[in-house]
């Protein structure tokens, strides 16, 4: 347990250090180590759990277990490979006056502060001190999405806020319609909502109290999750805030509300016994992925085309956790990966090539491969990888949702398919052009730093040819966990 104690320490330190440098380029070497420190953290806490199993504080505030540890692992992963983007990608942006000495104080400050909040849910056990570090990952994100303080950027983080605060509030009732269905249960009022109480007492729980504040936390949490029709902030939020926080906002904080969800639903079939929760993950889900692929084709702005993507797998995710069957949920966590991995890559790429055309319009941005082949083929691969090509993980972890709901919901299986095939159209309909469109004149090449991408494509390329053994174990436990039952 120390190293979950010191995994929530370095990004605390981390604040307090940055808070006082004002050279970027020394912050953003500073920022990459405490990421590097906290990736070692997340590894030690990982081999604990995999020779020990699941582990628990002495306060019992903090609780590890299969399901979290690889999210940990992967947050802490991600969080270290986007830190090594960042600090070139935030000296340019100094460079070309987008941001100050303050600002870029800022940025690295609540870098810091948005990995601390997404340790803190992925670690606590208890469902309170969940809900506020959500909260808190909300109020880090609003900061650094008006970073630039455009008009634009701070419409977006308003609205951002606006819409997360809802959401939030909602998940807020829900957490307290829990402590009420905890109370009524004798022997565990003073713990009411430790998550590992609630799931040893869930039979006991009160069945109707539970099914509303299901409803309340899905709303809540989803919005976070950007499932529809609560998704509005998730485009502009991309598309107005420094393209290192779409990295880690795509790759990890929607991760992490949707563990918030499922954590939630765990507790809840153990109450009711049938699969009413389910049911409306897979009815949110499965709007949320038809009607993201279909902005797919509306949009002119490459990161918000790349946020439409998100929206659609992380439908496409609470889907699957939505059929509950143990290969739903294994395609599920498996999709987590291998999404996160993947659109953080193209989310680097993004930033690179919008760098290199000087905007973000689609129509503006032409012939990569020509002008500088590495964020082309970036691009492309990226692209190819997301859109469910094989051998790519993406595309296994796809087919083993299309696996499972062939066998649970075959009637649904039509509507993924189409889908899939939409975006896969939508997708390339508008990446074609800006890899391998005509050069535009007086388009320089860049200074860009690849190797994030190339370790991210690298190895969801190798997941789909072979999931390692450890990580198959994880997955395993991980899905008999929430499910009940292995896949195998």
């Amino acid at each position: 347990m120390i190293a979950a104690y010191l995994l929530l320490l370095i990004p605390v330190v981390g604040m307090a250090v940055l808070s006082w440098v004002n050279d970027s380029h020394l912050a953003g070497r500073i920022n990459m180590r405490f990421n590097g420190l906290a990736l070692l953290a997340s590894l030690w806490l990982a081999v604990d759990v995999l020779l020990e199993g699941p582990i628990l504080s002495n306060s019992q505030m903090l609780y590890i277990d299969s399901f979290n540890v690889y999210l940990i692992a992967l947050t802490a992963f991600v969080g270290l490979t986007t830190s090594i983007f960042s600090g070139p990608y935030m000296a340019h942006e100094q460079e070309l006056g987008k941001v100050g000495k303050k600002r870029l104080r800022l940025y690295y400050t609540m870098y810091q502060g948005f990995m601390l909040a997404m340790y803190l849910v992925l670690t606590t056990n208890n469902m309170g001190v969940m809900w506020v570090a959500m909260e808190g990952a909300t109020l880090a994100t609003v900061l650094l999405v008006s970073l630039y303080r455009t008009p634009e950027s701070v419409e977006a983080a308003w609205k951002y806020f606006i819409l997360c605060g809802v959401g939030i509030a909602q998940a807020l009732f829900g957490t307290v319609l829990l402590y009420f269905a905890a109370e009524q249960v004798h022997g565990i009022q003073d713990n009411a909502l430790l998550w590992t109480v609630l799931h040893e007492h869930a039979s006991a729980l009160n069945p109707g109290v539970m099914s509303i504040a299901f409803v309340f936390l899905l709303v809540g949490y989803g919005t976070k999750i950007g499932l529809v029709p609560l998704h509005n902030w998730l485009p502009d939020a991309h598309s107005e805030g420094p393209t290192p926080m779409s990295a880690i906002l795509s790759g990890l904080l929607l991760n992490d509300a949707l563990y918030a969800v499922v954590r939630c639903k765990m507790l809840v079939d153990g109450s009711l016994g049938n699969h009413e929760a389910g049911n409306l993950m897979m009815g949110f889900g499965m709007l949320s992925f038809l009607v993201a692929v279909l902005f797919l084709h509306r949009q002119t702005d490459i990161k918000r085309l790349f946020s439409y993507s998100s929206i659609e797998h992380m439908g496409l995710m609470t889907f699957a956790f939505g059929i509950g069957s143990p290969w739903a949920t294994f395609a599920a966590l498996f999709h987590m990966t291998t999404h996160s991995l993947t659109k953080s890559a193209i989310f680097v790429t993004v930033g690179y090539a919008s760098q290199l055309a000087k905007t973000q319009r689609i129509e503006k941005i032409r012939g990569l491969l020509h002008t500088q082949p590495a964020i082309g083929w970036g691009l492309l691969i990226g692209t190819v990888a997301i859109a469910g090509f094989p051998p790519f993980g993406v595309f296994a972890s796809e087919f083993l949702v299309l696996i499972a709901t062939m066998h649970d919901y075959p009637w649904l299986t039509p509507l993924l398919l189409l889908g899939i095939g939409i975006a896969f159209a939508g997708l390339f309909r508008k990446i074609q052009p800006m890899v391998f469109g005509d050069i535009p004149k007086g388009q320089l090449p860049i200074r860009a730093n690849m190797l994030p991408v190339m370790i991210h494509l690298g190895i969801v390329l190798l997941l789909g040819l072979s999931i390692p053994v450890f990580l198959g174990n994880w997955f395993n436990q991980a899905t008999h966990l929430i499910s009940g039952k292995f896949p195998l």
